[in-house]
């Protein structure tokens, strides 16, 4: 009978272990994108990433017969449970090779873990929250992710299921496309309209005065997204860690702000889609992959809408129609034709019907599981 048993990460060589997993389970997988090594460490730090400023986390490695075949985080997100006054603990970073017996011995260690800490519910995967990458992926095996979007073989998800975990939410993302937009006369006519109406105006983001762009970013992101299921605040110190991050890649013409009456009621923050590059360089920045940002930046042919929305006040007028409109007219301006809206909740309706109206094609599904401990 085989032998599995776990180890808690506690040293820098078990981290970098924890990390390094996903080369072995992903080597027969061409679509899946390895992370960056740097960026992973410094998601996982305890110390520099604010995430841990109010919540908890521990991450263990799985061994059967003294070989290396699986990994999971367990976490306690207090934000989480305190704005939603529930008591869920999250498992994220799950890896397992095809053995349900590893899978079941990872998700006991989570599910043990979050209820010694008095919660009542395992949801996941998250790594580590629902603003970080989230979900599995459940539909879409044949395209490699997005930036900041999911990958994991599709075995994953008999593994989860058949440990018992049930579905919670499923997330989607759409295909938006330049070219099946632009030929739709009533998407072009009824934007221009609405635009006329409410006399909305829209610019891209100034990076010279960036720490006021973030100001107005974090106050209608917050407002704009708290109705959402599972939606947690960024703290001022995560907005802050993501606005440094993003700077390094970000192209201005495609974060656009709204404004009515000289009020910013709304953004989209488009981000071309860096798994391109990031794809060959295997985890490695240094000593020389990072030129590819520079050198390779314009072949880039997708970008991903990661964030697009108005202040609640503002909602179900058509303007987010208007947002998605101006944001691919600006991507084609540096040929990027394809982009994906991602990731849109399933019962979000109005999300989902503006990007149904852009002629959006439900390409992707992920899943987010739970199960009571």
């Amino acid at each position: 009978m085989s032998n599995i048993t776990v180890k808690k990460v506690e040293s820098k060589k078990d981290l970098m272990t924890f990390i390094k997993f996903q080369w072995k389970i992903y080597e027969n997988y061409p679509n899946w994108v390895p992370p960056l090594i740097m960026e992973r460490k410094g998601l996982l730090d305890k110390k520099k990433n604010p995430f841990f400023l109010h919540a908890e986390m521990d991450t263990y490695l799985a061994y059967k017969d003294g070989e290396l075949v699986g990994r999971i985080a367990a976490i306690k997100n207090d934000l989480h449970n305190e704005v939603h006054n529930d008591k869920v603990g999250f498992f994220g970073f799950f890896e397992s090779i095809e053995d349900q017996d590893v899978a079941n011995t990872l998700l006991d260690t989570a599910k043990e873990w979050i209820k010694e800490k008095g919660l009542d519910t395992m949801r996941g995967p998250v790594n580590p929250s629902m603003n970080d990458e989230t979900a599995l992926l459940i539909e879409g095996f044949d395209d490699p992710p997005r930036i900041m979007m999911p990958y994991n073989p599709p075995y994953y998800k008999t593994l989860l299921e058949n440990y018992g975990l049930q579905k919670a939410k499923d997330l989607f993302a759409f295909k938006i496309e330049n070219e099946k937009m632009s030929s739709n006369d009533k998407i072009v006519r009824v934007g221009k309209m609405v635009q006329e109406r409410y006399k909305m105006k829209l610019r891209e983001l100034n990076l010279k005065d960036f720490a006021n762009e973030l100001n107005l970013f974090k106050d209608i992101y917050n407002k704009a997204w708290e109705p959402n299921w599972g939606f947690v605040p960024m703290t001022n110190e995560e907005i802050d860690k993501m606005a440094a991050e993003f700077k390094q890649i970000i192209d201005p013409t495609l974060v656009v702000f709204a404004e009515i009456d000289n009020k910013t009621i709304g953004f989209a923050l488009v981000v071309p889609d860096y798994n391109y590059i990031f794809k060959e360089m295997n985890g490695k920045l240094f000593p020389f992959n990072f030129l590819k940002l520079f050198t390779k930046n314009k072949e880039i042919p997708w970008a991903r809408i990661i964030v697009l929305g108005v202040l609640p006040e503002y909602q179900k007028k058509g303007l987010d129609a208007v947002l998605y409109h101006d944001i691919l007219k600006r991507a084609a301006k540096r040929n990027i034709y394809k982009g994906e809206a991602s990731w849109v909740l399933e019962d979000n309706t109005m999300m989902v019907r503006g990007a149904e109206m852009m002629n959006g094609t439900l390409y992707k599904k992920y899943r987010i599981f739970e199960i009571a401990v």
